[in-house]
């Protein structure tokens, strides 16, 4: 049996430890607030002291905030003895930066793959993820039969950098979405079309996306004044949105729309949305 350890136990790095322990694997998990570990012990991941302890395993999943957190963790992880392990980061970086933590993995004897995942904690819990992998074509084997527990899709992109690139390119639309959602109801003021009727005509028609199709309900119960706690929330899409900025301005490449929307997701953020829905940047667009 293949044992797995995941460093950075938020919310996605606890479902997949929940998920990869329902499928009858050995979990071994390390945060670096131990606290915040307690859900994924709960549900039977053994819990390591320190970096160290997560070397023992054979595939070490990386599911951390941004490229300064995943550093410091791979480099004291190289520092604990990396050689013949793999290690898979699903979290969403640069492909920069991603590149140059493949390099510093595979220096020390280890393989690497990034494999960031379209989809948040309920597909997690499920298996249902998209899996959007970079890396040689042996070391995405190695790491195959673990993603297919997490993910109903692994697709290998290309090298290691190629998975990062693939995720800001999925995420951008949906940062999108929530600005232009809120535009089109802006259209119904007047209309006595209730949120409720809107949204479900919406998620029906050619502009309703699966985010909006699978979380109507929490979109209807924001758009009528209530902001719902969000999986993926406008803290999160907002730093995503950001990192496409950042790489289309490294590729030279405009992205006009999307300038213009991160200035409200900062207004909305500043406002103290920050942790709430994509809705939530919807609702407060459309001053309701």
């Amino acid at each position: 049996m293949t044992t797995i350890a995941i460093a950075g136990t938020g919310r996605m790095g606890t479902a997949f430890a929940k998920r990869l322990i329902e499928t009858s694997h050995s979990v071994t998990v390390w945060n670096r607030t131990p606290d915040r570990a307690s859900d994924a012990v709960a549900a039977g991941a053994d819990l390591a002291a320190d970096l160290a302890g997560l070397t023992q395993a054979d595939i070490i999943l990386v599911s951390l905030t941004d490229a300064a957190a995943v550093n410091a963790v791979i480099d004291g992880l190289i520092d604990a003895g990396l050689d013949g392990k793999l290690i898979v980061d699903m979290s969403t970086l640069l492909p920069d930066d991603t590149r140059a933590i493949a390099a510093k993995v595979t220096a020390a004897g280890a393989e690497f793959v990034d494999c960031p995942v379209g989809g948040t904690v309920g597909p997690a819990l499920k298996g249902q993820l998209l899996g959007m992998a970079g890396g040689t074509e042996a070391a995405v084997a190695r790491a195959r039969p673990v993603l297919d527990h997490l993910c109903k899709r692994v697709e290998h992109l290309g090298p290691a950098g190629a998975g990062a690139s693939m995720k800001l390119a999925v995420n951008l639309p949906l940062a999108l979405y929530w600005q232009t959602l809120a535009e089109a109801m802006a259209l119904l003021d007047g209309s006595g079309i209730t949120p409720e009727t809107a949204i479900s005509v919406i998620a029906d028609s050619s502009a309703g996306p699966a985010v909006l199709k699978n979380r109507a309900q929490v979109v209807i119960d924001t758009l009528n004044g209530t902001d719902q706690p969000g999986t993926f929330d406008l803290n999160g899409l907002s730093k995503d949105l950001g990192l496409a900025l950042q790489q289309a301005e490294r590729l030279g490449r405009k992205l006009p729309i999307s300038a213009e929307v991160q200035k409200n997701y900062a207004e909305a953020i500043e406002g103290g949305l920050g942790g709430f829905d994509g809705a939530s940047l919807t609702r407060h667009l459309t001053g309701h």
